[in-house]
């Protein structure tokens, strides 16, 4: 029986791809490992941000959108993102760093049991940074050195995602019934999840909120990408989701990672991605997200797509 060594990635909208580049690598310090299309509609870009290779676990993907609206929050969605960072100090640095460049930001606080500090980007895209108090992490997770950030105070990966929905016990038998998460806490409302016991970067805080759907604009999360480590706990995946009476997308080659996706009975979008080949299958670490990477399968139409594309200046 295969479990979840934790997230893979996450995927968001954006409306401005340059705006979008410059928050994540010039405020957040973190690299852009991947410039390419979205697969499925290659008018617009992918951009993932992650550690020096992309690694499973660091990554934050963006479509690019230039029409998308305001996000109108709700539930039934994903609602914030968790990014670890190794101390108190650090938190204490990034709120002076947020400060300093005039990001919207909380007070020192907690959340899901940690030290923490809410912020939100320039689209307004909630995030929280956890204090991982010098925890294990996964040891594939490489820092850039590139970064404009100090190397103490850097991004690690990420760290607990906030999903809220309507009906709260139909996510909770998802997590814990089919992908083996264990129930860490839980209060009026609100639990939280580990797929790792005792680990941040396999962890999901759930909460309970009726109304009105969220409705998707800038700066709303897509969905949420699960890791596998190869496609032999894929296809074992595959078929548990087919049991549990899941439609899903079937196993879909992404080039960089395989995956397949399916909507949980909130409607929460939900992907399952292979850890490899990874982001150097094109590219040698020093040029990764310097150029447009398509996959094979798109590259006989390069011309048409470049003549689509703003430039990013990166």
């Amino acid at each position: 029986m295969y479990t979840i060594p934790g997230h893979h990635h996450i995927s968001m909208l954006t409306k401005n791809g340059q705006m979008n580049s410059q928050f994540y690598r010039k405020v957040l310090g973190m690299r852009m490992v991947k410039k390419t299309v979205n697969q499925d509609d290659p008018s617009m870009y992918h951009l993932f941000y992650g550690d020096v290779t992309g690694s499973p676990g660091t990554e934050l993907t963006f479509f690019e959108m230039p029409m998308a609206g305001r996000t109108v929050r709700g539930t039934n969605a994903i609602t914030q993102i968790g990014l670890l960072v190794a101390s108190f100090e650090s938190l204490e640095y990034w709120k002076r760093r947020f400060e300093q460049l005039d990001v919207k930001h909380g007070e020192l606080t907690s959340y899901a049991g940690r030290d923490a500090l809410h912020f939100e980007d320039h689209e307004g895209l909630r995030f929280v940074l956890l204090n991982n108090e010098g925890g294990e992490i996964p040891e594939y997770w490489q820092a850039w050195d590139g970064s404009v950030v100090e190397e103490k105070h850097r991004i690690l990966g990420m760290g607990a995602v906030e999903i809220t929905v309507r009906h709260i016990e139909s996510t909770a038998k998802t997590l814990t019934e089919m992908f083996g998460f264990v129930e860490l806490s839980s209060k009026e409302g609100e639990a939280i999840y580990q797929s790792i016991p005792g680990k941040a970067y396999g962890e999901i805080v759930l909460k309970q909120l009726d109304g009105p759907r969220e409705k998707p604009g800038r700066g709303s999360i897509h969905h949420l990408a699960l890791r596998v480590k190869n496609i032999e706990e894929l296809q074992y995946w595959s078929k548990k989701v087919e049991e549990k009476g899941f439609q899903s997308s079937g196993i879909v080659d992404r080039f960089y990672f395989q995956s397949l996706y399916f909507r949980e009975r909130n409607g929460i979008l939900i992907e399952i991605a292979t850890d490899g080949p990874g982001f150097t299958v094109d590219s040698t670490v020093e040029d990764l997200g310097k150029q447009l990477d398509l996959p094979p399968f798109l590259e006989a139409r390069r011309n048409e797509i470049e003549a689509k594309l703003a430039p990013l200046d990166i």
